[in-house]
């Protein structure tokens, strides 16, 4: 049989949703919490988005994020770490 699969109740802009998973529930819960708080940044600054387009321009913004660190990380891998703040 495979492993326990998690099931944890959450809340995202109001929305209620179940994940289900392998990971810790916490770690979940916390996943959650830092897509609601990129949600509710994105619709901060434009109150007229619909759910959807929020959500898609904050999984943008965390992609950007994404791969903003994942270049730091590979740039500094090479052992030439250097600070790029202006």
């Amino acid at each position: 049989m495979g492993e326990p699969v998690n099931r944890v109740e959450v809340e995202i802009l109001g929305e209620t949703y179940i994940l289900k998973g392998d990971e810790a529930p916490e770690y979940m819960e916390m996943l959650a919490q830092y897509v609601n708080k990129k949600m509710r940044q994105v619709i901060e600054l434009n109150p007229k988005l619909g759910t959807s387009k929020a959500a898609v321009l904050a999984a943008l913004n965390t992609a950007d994020e994404l791969m903003k660190m994942q270049k730091k990380m590979n740039s500094s891998s090479g052992g030439n770490i250097r600070d790029k703040t202006p």
